[in-house]
């Protein structure tokens, strides 16, 4: 039990240092806003953890970014042009759905149904030549009286 109360006052300390009051806005409507981009941002140096919750030094400098662009009166949108223009898509924890983004999602899915396709072509192709072969094998009427005559002489 004490165990756990550690942990949590240790995870408590440390979301509040992503949250440094002495960084915050005065305008509790505008570090709300702030805080609501934060969470759709991505720590470039954690890469799986919004700049919200990242204690890496890129991260309080994205967030002082973001706080000085929600100050200068910047909408949401363009701070996240902004950011998108100068990081790329990675940036964004949810980045907008793009004929890009698109292709790299389906891709995986067309080529294992282009490989499946594939191979139904080349398993047809073996079972018809296996199918030829067989009469390949078969002797012709004057192979097989070639062969009647080598057997009588034995």
């Amino acid at each position: 039990m004490k165990r756990l109360l550690l942990v949590l006052a240790v995870m408590a300390c440390m979301a509040g240092a992503a949250a440094d009051p002495a960084e915050r806005l005065a305008d509790p409507a505008q570090e709300a806003r702030a805080r609501a981009l934060f969470r759709e941002t991505r720590c470039l140096v954690c890469q799986n953890e919004s700049i919200d919750d990242s204690e890496a030094a890129l991260a309080g400098d994205l967030r002082s970014i973001i706080r000085d662009q929600v100050k200068q009166g910047r909408t949401d949108g363009e701070i996240r042009a902004f950011l998108v223009d100068r990081y790329g898509e990675f940036v964004l924890l949810k980045p907008p759905f793009t004929l890009g983004n698109a292709l790299l999602w389906a891709a995986p899915g067309v080529v294992l149904i282009l490989g499946a396709g594939l191979m139904v072509l080349l398993l047809r192709r073996r079972k018809s030549a296996s199918g030829s072969d067989q009469d390949a094998d078969e002797l012709s009427e004057a192979e097989e009286s070639r062969l009647q005559v080598l057997l009588k002489d034995e």
